[in-house]
Order: C-alpha cells, then sequence, then structure tokens
C-alpha cells in the first residue's frame, strides 16, 4: 500500500472550496486565493500537488452533456485482477471517459462516458470493448444525484 499524502489544513479547505466551483472570469484563482488568504501562486502549487499524489485524479470544468445535446452513460466491466492496471490504462485514455474506479465486486470496473450525441455512447462503449476484448455493460442515467466529498480542514 503506497504511502498517503499528508494534508494540512489549508489543503482541505482547498479541496473543499474547488469542488464548489471557479466563477468564469479573467483570473478565476484570484478571488478563491483571497479568500483563503494566500497568493494564486501557492494556490496553483498547492493543486498541482494534490495532482501529483494522486489526492484529486482530475481537476476542471464539469459540463452537463445532455444539456448540451450529448450524452451521460455508467458503465462497467468485469476484469481480471491481473489485468486491472492494464485495462484500466486503456479505458482512461478514451477521451470520453470523464472518471474511473474500481469496485469489490465481480463488476470490479466503472466509469461514465460523456459523448457529443446519444450514438457516441454505443461507439465508444464497443470500441474499449473491442480494445480489451472484455464487455462493456451501459447503465443509462434515470436520475441525477450530485455527490460533494468534503473533508474535515
Amino acid at each position: 500500500m503506497r504511502d498517503q499524502p499528508i494534508l494540512d489544513g489549508l489543503d482541505r479547505c482547498i479541496l473543499n472550496a474547488i469542488q464548489d466551483g471557479l466563477p468564469i472570469v479573467a483570473e478565476p484563482f484570484a478571488g478563491l486565493a483571497d479568500s483563503l488568504g494566500i497568493e494564486v501562486e501557492e494556490l496553483l502549487e498547492r493543486i498541482a500537488r494534490l495532482r501529483a499524489e494522486r489526492v484529486i485524479t482530475r481537476f476542471g470544468p464539469f459540463y452537463d452533456a445532455a444539456a448540451m445535446g450529448g450524452a451521460f452513460c455508467l458503465c462497467a466491466m468485469e476484469v481480471p485482477e491481473e489485468r486491472f492496471d492494464a485495462v484500466a490504462g486503456q479505458v482512461n485514455a478514451w477521451p470520453e471517459v470523464a472518471h474511473n474506479y474500481a469496485r469489490t465486486h465481480r463488476l470490479n470496473m466503472w466509469f461514465v462516458l460523456a459523448t457529443e450525441t446519444p450514438e457516441d455512447i454505443v461507439r465508444v462503449a464497443e470500441a474499449i470493448t473491442g480494445q480489451t476484448g472484455i464487455m462493456v455493460l451501459r447503465f443509462p442515467k434515470l436520475e441525477e444525484f450530485f455527490i460533494r466529498f468534503r473533508v474535515a480542514a
């Protein structure tokens, strides 16, 4: 098991704050840095370190693909444990994969596809199946949930 990064109180405040989004302005980090009492450079360095240490695996905007005419789909695969890392690399290489996570049951790899059109969901899922040799099961969204992860500061 890898060593867990040590997060100080400011790291924790940053993690909580960035989940609420940044304003669409010329300098989106300035207001956040100011509210945290630090310089923008320190904020950006800390975010870069948190990514490098894989505390956060993705940092960027989250778009509602369906509202823009696209589609989302939750997908799952049954990946042999000895191939898990390799298959995760193949799956994550697709720009349509929004995020990917391991589960502890038969369907042990779950990821979200976000595409420009509903037809692209089928195309990408079938391409991943062909590339990996493992069936991609598709679970269309019936209800939307927003999960906010907060860390104690």
